[in-house]
């Protein structure tokens, strides 16, 4: 099978459900081209100066899919892939963040992403003869989550609503609602009374 031969329906079936990407394989150099795509619109956000709406615009072409004009982001901004993000509305994603979507990311309404956050959704193979080979993982972030400059998620990790992820933290695994997790790996340490 060539690369022409594989759709994005097909890819992103593949990645969605979880399956092998086979280092060398034609989904694997199909998802490189899916790379510099994303690399090229990138390098249009990134590269000069543009106002709120051309973000939206520009935002809008990479994730394959209109953003709500609530949400903001401060570039620059960079991703693997773009076409498996899904953003809710009022969301903030600042500057330098790195998503690494083929696994893919849904951020729900009202998240607030800090500085250099980075969103990973793909592990490699531990085995040293197959490590090209990689496994993907979604990461759901809930409604109203605030996650802390520098920290980074792991594959296949959910943090509930309300949540707060301290800066510099390494979340390896699923955070409740409504709590503050800190470190690395990050841990809870508190929980959030609504009322305080």
């Amino acid at each position: 099978m060539s690369t022409a031969n594989i759709t994005r329906e097909m890819f992103f079936n593949t990645l969605n459900s979880g399956k092998v990407i086979t280092g060398g394989s034609q989904l694997h150099k199909f998802e490189y081209q899916l790379s510099y795509n994303a690399m090229k619109i990138t390098a249009k956000l990134n590269n000069s100066y543009h106002e709120s709406d051309e973000i939206r615009k520009i935002f809008s072409k990479l994730i394959g899919k209109k953003v709500d004009n609530s949400f903001e982001l401060f570039p620059p901004f960079y991703t693997d892939c773009g076409l498996n993000i899904s953003i809710g509305k009022n969301v903030f994603i600042n500057s330098g963040c790195h998503f690494q979507d083929q696994g893919g990311i849904s951020i729900d309404d009202g998240a607030l992403i800090g500085h250099n956050v980075v969103l990973a959704t793909l592990n490699h193979d531990l085995n040293p003869e197959k490590r090209a080979d990689t496994y993907p993982a979604p990461i759901k972030i809930g409604k109203n989550v605030w996650i802390g400059s520098n920290s980074t998620v792991l594959p296949g990790v959910t943090i509930g609503y309300g949540a707060v992820i301290g800066a510099g933290s390494v979340v390896t695994k699923d955070i409740p609602p409504m709590t503050v997790a800190v470190g690395n790996p990050a841990r809870v340490i508190k929980t959030i009374n609504e009322s305080e």
